[in-house]
């Protein structure tokens, strides 16, 4: 990709469509203008609603607690579609945030997990992938040796993503990405099970999507449906405020983890954690905070140990702010900086290719035309 490409977002293209194109954001900034404008004119009366519902929480009101040390989880896969086969990936970085003066404790490397393989090609890899990419984030959160984990995405996340690969594992039985995920489904449910119900009091799992459309509290109080929980908060927490935890809403099928797929062998110890899995997310809490005034208002998913405990609640809550003191940075300071590791994984990929091809040209006693048609990536898919 041009490197000043960014700097030239219309370059390539036609001067007419971009005429259009600008033309209509008239429009659009009226329909927003006119958003932003309703939102300020209810401010008052929908904090109102948050105090007479006793929604309405200052972290100053909880116990005050030490710096907790903090990490945040991030993954990202990739698909690249080649001539007669894909070459995929999948990473998991765990970034440790900003350390209190005291600390004293090494983490250890390595902070990752990684798959780079090639594969066959099938439409499903993706699905398969993304779920391993899930598990290996599961697995770093546990690992991580602080006082709060911090996983981007949503707590319901990995049972969408495990539900999926699972009822895919039957007709990609033959690819490498799906025996490789198979084996380690057990390990995955081990460790999502411990993360929601963050049971040992030294150690919190805290769920921070960084879009959400839920309206659990907005749908509580009469909110136009026009507007998300987290825009309307945004504009009516303070600084320092917060909702109180409330659990998540029910979703309108009971959540569902096929084990079917595994073997025999695996398959009671998944069964239980899967039963275990179900059970935990039925007591997810959701709150909205927001640190500082220059913030939106985060949502925090956390299990119902946390939520129902003060001091683990101002634990989480302490670490979160104490991780997002710099304004040029939208969210708690390790999930930004894993964010950005794993996104660069896509843009790589073709670099991994390239390598792949030189190193093939090397030995190949071919046309070196073969290895130019058959390694070029015609497709790149990926995702997080």
């Amino acid at each position: 990709m041009d490197p000043h490409q960014s700097e030239r977002p219309f370059a390539d293209l036609p001067a007419a469509l971009v005429d259009e194109m600008l033309s209509r954001t008239e429009a659009v900034s009226q329909v927003l203008l006119d958003s932003f404008q309703h939102i300020r004119e209810q401010r008052s009366a929908w904090r109102q609603g948050l105090l007479e519902a006793g929604t309405l929480c200052r972290d100053s009101d909880l116990s005050y607690v030490p710096i907790p040390t903090v990490c945040g989880v991030d993954g990202s896969y990739a698909v690249e579609r080649l001539l007669a086969t894909d070459m995929v990936a999948a990473a998991a970085v765990a970034v440790e945030g900003i350390t209190p003066p005291s600390e004293t404790r090494f983490w250890p490397e390595p902070r990752h997990r990684v798959v780079v393989h090639t594969d066959s090609h099938d439409a499903d890899t993706g699905t398969i992938l993304r779920a391993t990419m899930m598990g290996m984030e599961l697995e770093l959160a546990l690992e991580a040796p602080h006082d709060v984990v911090l996983v981007d995405g949503s707590l319901t996340t990995p049972v969408i993503y495990f539900n999926q690969a699972l009822n895919r594992c039957r007709e990609t039985k033959r690819l490498a990405v799906t025996s490789g995920f198979l084996d380690a489904v057990p390990r995955y449910l081990g460790a999502y099970a411990t993360s929601l119900a963050s049971s040992r009091s030294d150690r919190a799992w805290v769920a921070i999507p960084k879009y959400t459309t839920r309206r659990e509290i907005g749908q509580r109080l009469g909110w136009p449906e026009a507007h998300d929980d987290r825009a309307v908060l945004t504009n009516t927490l303070e600084a320092g405020e917060f909702t109180r935890p409330q659990p998540l809403d029910p979703p309108s099928q009971p959540w569902h983890l096929n084990t079917n797929p595994l073997s025999l062998d695996t398959r009671r110890l998944a069964e239980d954690r899967a039963t275990s899995i179900v059970r935990l997310l039925g007591e997810i809490h959701i709150l909205y905070y927001r640190p500082f005034g220059w913030l939106p208002a985060l949502r925090l998913e956390l299990g119902r140990a946390v939520a129902e405990t003060p001091e683990r609640l101002a634990t989480v809550l302490h670490a979160v702010k104490h991780q997002c003191g710099a304004a040029a940075v939208l969210e708690p300071f390790p999930l930004y900086m894993a964010d950005r590791m794993v996104k660069h994984l896509v843009s790589a990929i073709p670099t991994f290719r390239q390598i792949a091809s030189q190193r093939l040209a090397e030995t190949y006693e071919g046309d070196i035309q073969d290895i130019f048609i058959g390694m070029n990536g015609y497709r790149t898919e990926g995702g997080r």
